[in-house]
């Protein structure tokens, strides 16, 4: 026994109705879809850098025993997004103090380097810097020309 009648006496099935008119838009149907998927991506890409800045922290962090840093880790594995939020409020005035004490460190280590790799020079003065020149002319090491190149460059 057919759902419904038209007028014509013809008999219409109900899938027929429901879905003749349907065509499918493929995966990116509408332009919604379009805005709903990069949504959901940047909110789970945002996730990812808070996770990976809370796991980075926990390693981080020498005052807190290993049994807690483990506790964290468990329950960011099976309560993520609750986890990350009590991480972050609970601990996110620390978490920046040792971002920025990590920061510092990093800088100095970066100045150090440079200061190796130039051989002091970075902080001489123009005179000091003659007075190498000049001995290495002096040893022969160096010919006039690339004396006169490297006390122009000092006074420069």
């Amino acid at each position: 026994m057919p759902l419904s009648t038209s007028s014509k006496g013809n008999s219409v099935r109900f899938i027929d109705a429901v879905t003749t008119d349907y065509e499918y838009q493929g995966f990116w149907g509408s332009f919604g879809d379009i805005i709903w998927w990069f949504l959901w991506m940047f909110v789970f890409i945002a996730y990812l850098f808070v996770l990976f800045a809370i796991i980075s922290d926990l390693f981080r962090d020498h005052k807190l025993n290993g049994w807690f840093k483990a506790l964290w880790i468990i329950f960011l594995l099976f309560l993520p997004f609750l986890t990350a939020l009590v991480y972050l409020i609970a601990r996110g005035r620390g978490m920046g103090e040792r971002s920025q004490a990590q920061a510092k460190q990093l800088q100095a280590a970066q100045a150090e380097y440079i200061k190796s790799v130039t051989g002091g020079a970075a902080g001489t003065s123009p005179t000091e810097e003659i007075a190498k020149a000049k001995s290495l002319l002096d040893s022969g090491a160096i010919t006039q020309a690339e004396f006169d190149s490297l006390k122009a460059k000092a006074l420069s």
